[in-house]
């Protein structure tokens, strides 16, 4: 019997997944494919856009290949969101490495951009604040240091975008060149109020409307697939959202006040706040989470930069772990952490805080440190510092976070789960299957292409939950010492 699939690609910072789901959305079949990244100078990060493309194939055939016999009926499309692609529309082929959002060299043009006083402007219009993170700055960047590139953009010659946008138009065969408006509320040019580019915005920060690509909806029959290994020609590409709204909508978050946090190279904490963005006044974002036949939904966010990357970097940097999966078992072996604090700023510090300039510290050391010590200190802080995000997001929103859902490569990692529901003080919903931000890609698509099982039906989660476990004076001591290592950073 042939089975009519949906097929989800994640395109990630690390790699990429492609899942076939039946229409019940369940799994048939996976693949998955890692993208090497670089680092050509300090705080530079980037990636080779065919890989990419590559990363995207790879996976695609994994999937198709475990899934045996069956047709695509839709494609449902995310990925790591900020980073920029610049590609000329007549070969296709990319004309730099692309600039990931991790990549901190347009921080100096943030600065000035803040001197000058245009930082209100920007966050009233894209509710974002300015940091090299976003799109808008890198894109600048590709303009003014690629010879000719200025000049070419102005006259439409080349195609600039997220992933998203560069993979449907190599999906499409070069036909489309479009954006979700939760990839474009990115980028610091697009108006979260009128959903579409700010005119004014581009020119204060002097990259040409012609290169930017056309705003869509996150959900519908939005392009056709031409010329695809493994895709049948006109398959339907039927949604499309930035990784962590995608996560958003696959955890079923879909009333006001439901909240989750991804666990991935970094910490993402979404909150649907409904369909009127709320501005932020205590330094979170304000973004599209998306937009379907039902309308426009809103959500605040606060990003850690570093999570996941934080046991990365015990792995590759310090060597106390050989995989990421024995730091659970390394960290469980000790009580406590020794008074050992991290601060896991190595790529700077997002929100709430929002300094560029920060360094990572461990601080508390003595005789007695451990490597274990260490271990556990690194879960303490990947789950402090969403503990200041969900503070923040509580007050912008004027409700309580009582349960958090969770997912990404780290949530299965059963102490770090139970140290977020300790240190917040709620619990922490972690559902059987964690691919939320590919099945969250699949849902929109099955909603775009009018099956039932987009948005009316809600997949069996499986959750396991983590209720808290310490006292409040115990959680007040332990953020206490967080509070006193970020005073340091």
């Amino acid at each position: 019997m042939t089975c009519n699939f949906i097929l989800a690609i994640d395109q990630g910072t690390t790699g990429t997944t492609a899942l076939l789901l039946d229409e019940g959305l369940e799994v048939r079949g996976k693949g998955y494919q890692e993208i090497p990244q670089s680092y050509p100078a300090p705080g530079w990060v980037e990636h080779d856009p065919e890989a990419i493309w590559g990363s995207v194939q790879a996976a695609v055939s994994g999937a198709r290949q475990q899934a045996g016999a069956g047709n695509s009926a839709g494609i449902g499309l995310t990925n790591q969101r900020e980073t920029v692609v610049c590609w000329d529309k007549a070969t296709g082929q990319a004309v730099a490495p692309a600039i990931v959002w991790q990549d901190r060299r347009t921080a100096d043009r943030c600065e000035a951009l803040r001197a000058a006083g245009l930082e209100p402007t920007f966050q009233r219009s894209t509710g974002l604040l300015f940091d090299p993170y976003f799109s808008g700055t890198k894109m600048a960047w590709l303009l003014d240091n690629i010879s000719g590139l200025r000049q070419r953009a102005e006259a439409g010659a080349v195609a600039f975008g997220t992933v998203d946008s560069f993979l449907v138009w190599r999906l499409s065969g070069g036909k489309s060149h479009l954006t979700d408006v939760s990839n474009a509320s990115r980028t610091l040019l697009f108006d979260l109020h009128r959903l579409d580019w700010n005119p004014e915005l581009c020119r204060l920060l002097d990259v040409p409307m012609a290169a930017l690509p056309r705003v869509v909806a996150s959900s519908g029959k939005l392009a056709t697939t031409l010329g695809v290994e493994n895709i049948a020609d006109g398959t339907p590409i039927a949604g499309i959202a930035g990784d962590q709204q995608a996560a958003l909508f696959g955890q079923g978050c879909l009333a006001r006040g439901d909240a989750k946090c991804t666990f991935g190279t970094g910490s993402f904490l979404l909150m649907n706040v409904g369909g009127r963005p709320i501005p932020s006044r205590h330094r979170l974002l304000a973004t599209v989470a998306w937009q379907t036949a039902n309308g426009t939904t809103y959500a605040l966010e606060g990003s850690a930069f570093v999570s996941g990357a934080l046991v990365q970097w015990l792995r590759d940097g310090l060597g106390i772990i050989r995989t990421a999966s024995e730091i659970e078992g390394l960290a469980a072996s000790v009580p406590d952490s020794g008074g050992v604090a991290i601060v896991p700023a190595l790529a700077g510090l997002g929100a709430p805080h929002w300094r560029p300039e920060a360094r990572g510290i461990i601080c508390g050391i003595s005789r007695g440190t451990t490597a274990a010590h260490l271990a556990r200190a690194a879960l303490e802080a990947m789950a402090m510092q969403n503990v200041d995000l969900v503070r923040a997001m509580e007050l912008d929103a004027d409700q309580p976070i009582t349960r958090l859902r969770v997912d990404g490569g780290a949530a299965a990692n059963g102490l770090l789960m139970q140290m977020q529901a300790d240190f917040m003080g709620a619990d922490i919903v972690r559902p059987a299957m964690v691919e939320s931000t590919a099945l969250g890609a699949g849902r929109l698509a099955a909603q775009g292409l009018g099956l039932a099982s987009g948005l009316a039906s809600k997949p069996d989660l499986g959750a396991s939950i983590f209720h808290p476990r310490i006292t409040p004076a115990e959680r007040e001591q332990h953020m206490t010492r967080w509070r006193d290592a970020l005073a340091r950073s």
